[in-house]
């Protein structure tokens, strides 16, 4: 341990005590802003450089972590002090003392610019360990004691007494199932659908609380509401969730550890002297939809001196999974409140309210009728001529034993006691429409219904504005379709199946990251992947599962995810933990697709889904995407020391490569397959195409798409090749003109038809596949910052430490402009076209990181700082400048 001088220590404490200058900013701990519960041993810190100097660059950095800020002032706290480290680094591995359970730490950044002068010392974060291991869990698995089939869900309850002053409290829940948490009366935290969905049996995640502030001098009450969640599956569908085989009656264990000021401590946990008893709650499906009876309120129960006599004893439950880990990703949240747009009264008893737009959420109704009225609020997506709602879209794999859990419709019932209201607690829905129908006549107004956009609530990372209102409209509803299927893990969509399928998930992974900080629920999905995996590699399709899956719909142009989103990651934020962690799992996957396919060609997959009209064969879609993994594989050897792996996964991808140009190229006419836009556009994308061969299959490309009139002739793998393969190999114009395209098939004829989302199908009015909010076809919302804005992580340099920007100033578009949040801070690139033809270029790259700019060669930069020519870098017909941190406005002829 090192001991810092006492001259620099009362420096480094007046600086902490007053903030003086600090430099740096976005201190966080594995990804999170002060997290609280972290299991990890040897967490990330990341941290941006706060220097707007032209080419600003990190020289040095030094990290102190300490503990308990009472105590700042023993140099013996400091836990861990790096020392001045002569590095640009701005992700560091913890590596001091041992961390300790439930302990806080504090920690701070100083940086020296490239001139080597310190840029002062940071504001302090904070983070703090949670449990770390399970021994460390002193409370009990409680239940009820009730069977799976039972509906009402459960109350819990503990009355306890403090008698000294609270330095600090935190409640440490693992929940099979999800949980609200309520102490003295108040519910506890602002989280959703908490904890995340995993493979229950396998592992279990828990969330931790601050309660420092809630307790109070003497008497306290927790309680505790538990819902079913995916746990305990009461809702049949084809995917088999109600045989699950953790499924089980909901349980949870809970320590609420206290530290007082004295220095003492105790712990409040679950075990006998918990009571329970049913809740309002009289059913409630993660699928389908909530049940709730008012008349069945206990006032109080989650108070002090509450009347439990009638409640009775838990019981004990041994725990669903032996993994017990810290759930530290960004929390489900009620993002967005919307109002209703419009109200239409059918008859005296139902209304039919519009929300003006599509999401994944719930509703809350406020009404007042007389006692045991009945209400049934319908959600869905789209309505019937009548105005009523219509679910035939959504509803076409439920599979329900009788009409008593009617699909997407929460049933209240009121308790007759002046204004009241209701949203559920334990479901999501997707929706734009709700029908609601009460069993008498009942009054309501458009104020009378709120809906709740919910999605992990991950942070903006990116944004766009063009001139192009359609393109503008697919950005936002590509985005609104992909955190309506963000919830702890990728979904498909959040009405019909609000399943992990992995192929959706893959397709869309740069869309997400260009647009929000992701990281840590890909990381948590991958943890997901291992624990579904089967010893000899294979993945289902949808991820987690109960066991539906293995059998259909996976295969590399799924499954790949085990490969991609690790890879993704790894290309936006620098960060090689997601691929240590699964190096192994992405082996046992491509050797066992090894393993069945000798010639080095499989069929094993899905292929192109729901094409506009062509499709190509599966065998080739799949190859592409084994190829692919194989790549990855060997990069990633490479990047972590496995050289032996290297070489042997680069051996393979060339020997795929091969396979697949011998079987489906005809090399004579520059053609893959039959030459339709799929089988054309992923022999680019994924880099098949001979050298010799890439202009000539892009021409052919190009053609296809004209003769296609330069509409879309794809489906889910070809969505996310076509437009990258066009503007990357000389045919940008016409891939804006695809993506901008207004009539069927395309994005844009969705747009101009009011969709907020993104669909299933090319064809609003197709009769099956026909979901309004999908993901699946997402990547155009990547392709828009990649090629108009063309901003583009460096394989080379990756976390956008170094930037390529290839912006391409297409024609039909007089303004564009795209910005990302990378790990070292804002990048800007936006253009626009004078008059005179020529264009204006603002670009603004964050401090410590470097961006090799590539233009036309025929370009010419005029303006203040022209950046340096790197010939060392060529591509045909273009020219790659090296610009270093700062903002910059050029014209560009």
């Amino acid at each position: 341990m090192k001991i810092l001088p006492k001259a620099t220590l009362t420096i480094f404490l007046l600086l902490l005590t007053f903030g003086l200058t600090y430099s740096q900013k976005s201190l966080k701990t594995e990804y999170m802003v002060d997290p609280l519960g972290l299991d990890t041993s040897h967490p990330r810190l990341t941290w941006q450089m706060d220097d707007a100097r032209q080419g600003a660059a990190q020289s040095a950095y030094r990290i102190r972590v300490m503990k308990d800020r009472q105590v700042l002032g023993n140099g013996s706290e400091t836990v861990w002090d790096s020392g001045k480290i002569m590095d640009d680094a701005q992700l560091v591995t913890y590596a001091g003392e041992k961390l300790t359970p439930f302990t806080m730490y504090f920690w701070t950044v100083e940086v020296w610019d490239k001139e080597g002068n310190s840029r002062g010392i940071s504001s302090k974060a904070i983070f703090e360990m949670g449990m770390m291991d399970d021994a460390n869990w002193q409370g009990a698995w409680i239940s009820d004691g009730q069977g799976q089939e039972v509906k009402p869900a459960p109350y819990f309850r503990k009355e306890f007494v403090t008698s000294k002053p609270i330095k600090k409290a935190r409640a440490y829940i693992a929940v099979g199932g999800l949980f609200e948490l309520h102490v003295n009366g108040k519910r506890i935290g602002n989280h959703q659908l908490d904890p995340a969905y995993t493979r229950f049996d396998r592992r279990l995640l828990y969330v931790t609380h601050d309660l420092t502030a809630i307790l109070q001098d003497g008497a306290n009450a927790i309680g505790v509401l538990l819902g079913n969640g995916w746990y305990n599956h009461q809702s049949m569908a084809v995917w088999d969730f109600h045989n699950a085989p953790w499924r089980d009656r909901p349980t949870f264990c809970m320590d609420l550890k206290i530290t007082y000021e004295d220095g003492t401590e105790e712990t409040i946990r679950t075990e006998k002297g918990w009571k329970t008893a049913y809740s309002p709650v009289v059913f409630n499906s993660i699928y389908t939809a909530e049940h709730y009876d008012a008349r069945m309120e206990q006032p109080g129960w989650d108070k002090p001196g509450f009347d439990d006599q009638e409640w009775k004893e838990v019981i004990y439950r041994s725990a669903p999974a032996k993994e017990i880990s810290a759930q530290v990703m960004p929390p489900i949240r009620y993002n967005e409140t919307i109002p209703a747009k419009t109200v239409r009264k059918i008859n005296d008893s139902t209304y039919v309210f519009d929300l003006g737009r599509n999401i994944a959420g719930v509703s809350e109704i406020n009404v007042k009728g007389e006692e045991g009225t009945t209400l049934r609020l319908k959600h869905g997506e789209r309505l019937y001529d009548n105005g009523r709602v219509d679910m035939s879209n959504i509803d076409v794999h439920y599979r329900p034993t009788d009409d008593s859990d009617p699909f997407q419709t929460d049933i209240y019932i009121l308790k007759g006691a002046g204004e009241e209201s209701f949203k559920a607690r334990f479901n999501y829905k997707g929706f734009q429409y709700v029908e609601v129908t009460a069993d008498r006549p009942i009054n309501l107004t458009r104020e009378s219904l709120t809906g709740y956009f919910m999605h992990s609530d991950v942070p903006e990372a990116g944004k766009i504005a063009s001139a192009n209102k359609t393109l503008d409209g697919i950005w936002w509803a590509t985005n609104n379709a992909y955190l309506s299927n963000l919830f702890g893990y990728p979904t498909d969509c959040p009405q019909r199946e609000k399943n992990g399928w992995t192929g959706d998930a893959h397709i869309a992974i740069e869309t997400g990251l260009y647009s929000f900080d992701g990281i840590k629920v890909y990381e948590k999905w991958l943890d997901d992947h291992r624990d579904e995996q089967q010893p000899n590699g294979v993945l289902p399709s949808i991820i987690p599962t109960s066991g539906w899956g293995y059998e259909w719909g996976n295969g590399p142009d799924w499954t790949s995810t085990i490969c991609l989103i690790p890879w993704n990651v790894y290309l936006f934020y620098g960060d090689t933990r997601i691929l240590e962690e699964n190096y192994d799992a992405m082996k046992r996957y491509v050797d066992h697709i090894t393993a069945i396919s000798p010639n080095g060609l499989t069929s094993w997959g899905l292929g192109d889904w729901v094409p506009v009209k062509s499709k190509s064969p599966v065998e080739y879609t799949s190859s592409a995407y084994y190829l692919t993994d194989a790549r990855i594989l060997a990069k990633t050897g490479k990047l972590l020391g496995h050289e032996a792996d290297a070489e042997k996964y680069d051996a393979l991808a060339k020997k795929i490569q091969h396979a697949i140009n011998e079987k489906y190229l005809d090399r004579e006419a520059g053609i893959y397959g039959s030459g339709i836009q799929t089988e054309m556009s992923v022999a680019l994308q994924w880099d098949i195409v001979p050298d010799d061969l890439r202009e000539k299959v892009a021409e052919n490309l190009a053609k296809r798409v004209e003769k296609d009139d330069f509409h879309l002739d794809v489906g889910l793998l070809g969505t996310k090749a076509i437009l990258n393969a066009l503007s990357e190999n000389g045919y940008p114009d016409i891939a804006y003109k695809v993506a901008a395209q207004e009539t069927y098939p395309s994005w844009g004829w969705w747009i101009v038809n009011g969709a907020t989302t993104l669909y299933e199908n090319w064809m609003i009015d197709a009769e099956s596949d026909i979901s309004m909010n999908h993901i699946m076809f997402g990547e155009v919302g990547a392709w828009i910052y990649k090629a108009l804005g063309g901003i583009k992580p460096d394989i080379e340099q990756p976390g956008f430490k170094n930037i390529r920007l290839e912006p391409h100033f297409v024609e039909g578009l007089d303004h564009f402009e795209a910005s990302h949040k990378s790990p070292y801070g804002q990048i800007i690139s936006s253009w626009k076209r004078t008059q005179n033809g020529r264009v204006h270029y603002h670009v603004k790259i964050p401090a410590n990181s470097t961006a090799t700019l590539i233009l036309p060669e025929e370009c010419e930069i005029s303006g203040k700082d022209i950046p340096e020519v790197l010939h060392e870098i060529t591509a045909p017909g273009k020219t790659a400048y090296r610009i270093v941190a700062g903002t910059y406005k050029w014209e560009i002829k």
